[in-house]
C-alpha cells in the first residue's frame, strides 16, 4: 500500500497551482512513495558514533592570509599617469 495517495498528489498540485493527469498523479505517488521508502533506509544505519556536521566536506578558508606589505614606488605609479602635481595624480574636477 502507498503511503502517499493519488487524492494527496493532487491536493498538492492543486495548491501549488499544476494541473496533472490521473496517469501523472499515479506516476507522482509511485515515485514519492519510492523516495520515501529509499530515506527510510537511513533508519536502518548505526549512527551512534559519527558526529553531526553541517557539511559533508570539511571547510576551510581558500583565500591566502592577508599579508600587508610595500606597493609600487610614487614615481612608477606617477609615471603612467596623464598628469600629476606633488606626488599625487590630477583628474578632471566634476563638481558643478
Amino acid at each position: 500500500m502507498s503511503r502517499i495517495s493519488i487524492d494527496q498528489v493532487k491536493h498538492v498540485a492543486n495548491l501549488a497551482r499544476l494541473a496533472v493527469t490521473e496517469d501523472e498523479a499515479k506516476m507522482f505517488a509511485k515515485q514519492l512513495d519510492d523516495i520515501i521508502t529509499f530515506a527510510e533506509q537511513l533508519n536502518e544505519l548505526d549512527t551512534e558514533n559519527v558526529v553531526p556536521t553541517s557539511h559533508v566536506l570539511p571547510m576551510k578558508n581558500v583565500l591566502r592570509e592577508d599579508v600587508s606589505k610595500s606597493g609600487l614606488p610614487v614615481e612608477e605609479v606617477l609615471k603612467n599617469a596623464p598628469d600629476s602635481k606633488d606626488g599625487h595624480i590630477r583628474v578632471p574636477s566634476i563638481i558643478e
